[in-house]
């Protein structure tokens, strides 16, 4: 299939491929375009490769490995977590996945964005990859507030130098709040981070960079919404007011 540009009388049904499968729950808008540059998605019958294509839902046909992809009934729940699993809606070496927690969903769900396999915490589950693509994409800022359980007390120049941010990878990190929770024992410390970013490992880097190693780490809120009461390994449908939250955490900017 050749590319479509959209025009006047086409503008209203048309949308870009990757976006699509976002809509369908088929995967977050980023992990959509991992699809499509795998080749396993269709429009036709023919395989796409580029993201960006032009589909009109209507009339093509558009498969994810020859299944087809149509929009799904939104689902959006609130899991808490536990260590030992890994973030990912499958996983090639056998290991336990968050959706191995999940039961009588009725719709195919994936994770919004990613804990750590020894992280445990708040994590969104969910098929709408347009809301998912927003609440992780850095420059809408949806804040994500983490507690970490540290070896040593950090003074307030470590917190000073958190919230300023730190160099990592050559690049700094976006400004931050810190604070002190708790002294728990001798030479332990749970310091609490708020960031906005997602880089790999971001808070247990951060925080080893100003001299203290993350024994450990969870999250507690994101986006406005808490964990609350909601036991480890357990997980919860999220109210209308709760998702309303979650698009109003995540803005409503042009594409």
């Amino acid at each position: 299939m050749n590319a479509r540009t959209p025009t006047s009388d086409l503008a209203g049904r048309l949308i870009r491929l990757h976006k699509y499968l976002a809509q369908c729950g088929v995967a977050s808008r980023r992990h959509a375009e991992k699809l499509i540059a795998a080749r396993r998605v269709t429009v036709n019958g023919k395989t796409v490769e580029k993201p960006a294509t032009f589909v009109d839902p209507s009339s093509d046909e558009i498969c994810v490995d020859g299944r087809a992809a149509r929009p799904e009934r939104k689902i959006y729940l609130l899991l808490n977590k536990p260590r030992g699993y890994v973030t990912t809606a499958r996983d090639p070496h056998g290991r336990q996945t968050v959706t191995d927690l999940l039961r009588d969903v009725g719709e195919r769900v994936f994770p919004v964005g990613r804990l750590d396999r020894d992280v445990s915490g708040l994590l969104i589950m969910t098929n709408d990859g347009e809301l998912a693509y927003r609440l992780t994409h850095p420059r809408f800022h949806v804040e994500k507030t983490y507690r970490a359980e540290v070896k040593g007390v950090p003074s307030r120049a470590d917190l000073r130098r958190l919230e300023r941010g730190v160099k990592l990878d050559e690049k700094v990190t976006a400004p931050a709040r810190a604070r002190i929770v708790s002294r728990d024992r001798p030479n332990v410390a749970t310091v609490e981070l708020v960031v906005h970013e997602g880089r790999k490992n971001q808070v247990k880097r951060m925080l080893a960079a100003v001299g203290h190693e993350v024994i450990m780490l969870t999250r507690t809120e994101m986006a406005g919404l808490k964990l609350g009461r909601l036991a480890v390994g357990q997980y919860k449908k999220l109210t209308r007011q709760q998702v309303q939250r979650l698009h109003d955490a995540a803005g409503n900017a042009p594409e």
